[in-house]
Order: structure tokens, then C-alpha cells, then sequence
């Protein structure tokens, strides 16, 4: 249902604190305007976690908005309170989202048989396509391959976006329920081999940068051309591991600062970057010729 290239999309800031609103809609433009397949907004790229009720719900509603129906919009409408994430998802459907992106819950690292009650019901109080989101590395507790199975038994959930790291866990999802549940990469330095198993695409945080680029690499391997699609995921690896020398959306905000495009404004407990993987992050951008 969801494919292809898909941008986990910042949320701009101005220099209060404020949601960047005119920023944000020519973000979306140009994501539009560079073949992205589909906008993901309050995610964690979005950062999600530091935005209110009332702005998350704006956010999501601006996105749909300055979309226009030109691509899907999946909101991420997660949270490790399983009402907020009701809350928050059919707060979204209302506003017109064509899918919701939903973090495992965090923090609070529920059993196997928590996370399973908690999409469970999700996917029966909200009646919208639903991608299941795990990042351990963020969360403190993976989704497994077995709980991902139950779960695709769901109409309603459609896809799991992947960012374990673990390709042997994502193919043994597709081996057991590929024709049940989508896999989407949630790591952009994993995508082509995730694609070379099974996945549909990628949510991706390079390609808030560099949405042209990432697209080809995915359009490659979808058109089944995977010297292709091979050669532009090595060229693109330096890029992508770039977007995590500190949190993300740390880096990416200020690529996306270098590049004109937005001020790299961050909310606590987020910072700015150092002066040293600053200078590490110009280096980059610079054989890239985005700066």
C-alpha cells in the first residue's frame, strides 16, 4: 500500500521555539517536487516527542494540507500511553492523514504480549492503514519477528517500517507474513539490502536532504535493477551515516540549514552540533556538492 521513497520529514523551528509553519510547507514542496513518494510528519525525524498536543495535531494538519492530495500522508501518531496514540491517530484520520506511522511504546518497554494488546487496539479503535513502527535503539524494546506476525493478521496494519538493524529478524518477517505485511527500511544505510529481500521502500531521513537522489536508489531497485540500485547505495552510504554523527535530527537540521532551506533550530533536551562534527558534517556535504 505504502512504497517507494518516503521521507521522515523535519519540523522546522523558528529562533522561539515556534513551529516554522511557511518553512514547513515549502519543505513538503519540495520533497513533492523531487518524485518523494510519500510524507511522514511528527515522527522522529519530526521530533514528535518535544512537540505539545495542540502543535502535534497541527503539524500533522498543515502536512495533509500543503500535500493536497498529491501523495499519501502517514502520520506519526504513536506514544507509550496507548490512549495519547488513540488519541493523537484519530485526531489524524479526522484531518484527512491516509495512514499512521506507530512507534513501539518507549520508555516504558512493555512485554511482547504488551506491544501486541497495544496495536491490537489501535487497530480496532482506528480505522486507517497502520504501519508499526520498531526502533529499539530508541524504544529500549524490540518488536520481534513472532509479534510482528500476529500482528499482520490485522487488515488494518499494513506495513512495519524496520530500523532493528537486524536483517536476519526482517527476513524472517517476510519469509512467515510478506504476503500479510509490508516491510519498509527505516534505516537508510540498510534500504538496498532490505529491498533485495522483500522490503517496498524506505522512510527515510536522508532524504529530507536529498529526496532526488534517494528516490533513484529505491526506483532502481523497484525496476528490478540492482547494479544500479547497488552502486547508488554505496555512493550514497558516507551521506547516511553522516545523519547520525550526533541525534537525529540534529545533523539533518543543519544540512538542511547549509543548504538554505531551513534555520536548524532544535528543542531541549536536543542541542545544536559541536564545532567538530560540524566541521566533520561540512566535509561531507561538500563532496556531495550540497554546500
Amino acid at each position: 500500500m505504502f512504497r517507494g521513497s518516503m521521507v521522515a520529514i523535519v519540523t522546522p523551528f523558528d529562533s522561539q521555539g515556534k513551529f516554522a509553519e511557511e518553512t514547513y510547507r515549502q519543505l513538503i514542496d519540495f520533497q513533492i517536487e523531487n518524485g518523494t513518494d510519500v510524507i511522514v510528519p511528527c515522527g522522529t525525524t519530526g521530533e514528535s516527542a518535544t512537540l505539545d498536543f495542540d502543535e502535534h495535531e497541527y503539524v500533522i494538519k498543515v502536512c495533509i494540507d500543503q500535500v493536497n492530495k498529491r501523495i499519501p500522508v502517514i502520520a506519526g501518531t504513536g506514544a507509550n500511553n496507548t490512549a495519547e496514540a488513540i488519541h493523537l491517530s484519530k485526531n489524524a484520520k479526522a484531518n484527512g492523514a491516509d495512514g499512521l506511522l506507530l512507534v513501539c511504546p518507549y520508555y516504558n518497554k512493555p512485554s511482547q504480549e504488551g506491544i501486541y494488546q497495544h496495536y491490537k487496539k489501535l487497530a480496532e479503535e482506528v480505522a486507517l492503514p497502520q504501519v508499526l513502527y520498531n526502533v529499539p535503539g530508541r524504544t529500549g524494546v524490540n518488536v520481534t519477528a513472532d509479534t510482528t506476525i500476529r500482528l499482520a493478521e490485522f487488515a488494518n496494519i499494513v506495513a512495519i517500517k524496520e530500523a532493528s538493524g537486524d536483517l536476519t529478524q526482517v527476513s524472517q518477517i517476510l519469509a512467515r507474513a510478506g504476503d500479510k505485511i509490508d516491510v519498509i527500511s527505516g534505516d537508510d544505510f540498510l534500504t538496498f539490502p532490505m529491498m533485495c529481500c522483500g522490503a517496498k521502500g524506505v522512510i527515510s531521513v536522508s532524504a529530507n536532504a536529498i529526496p532526488r537522489q534517494v528516490k533513484d536508489m529505491v526506483e532502481a531497485v523497484q525496476n528490478g535493477d540492482y547494479l544500479a540500485g547497488r552502486k547508488l547505495h554505496l555512493e550514497l552510504l558516507e551521506f547516511h551515516t553522516a545523519m547520525f554523527i550526533e541525534s537525529n535530527p540534529v545533523p539533518v537540521k543543519k544540512t538542511l540549514e547549509l543548504m538554505g532551506k531551513i534555520e536548524a533550530h532544535v528543542r531541549l533536551p536536543l542541542v545544536d552540533m559541536s564545532d567538530a562534527t560540524l566541521e566533520k558534517l561540512k566535509s561531507v556535504l561538500q563532496r556531495y556538492k550540497l554546500i
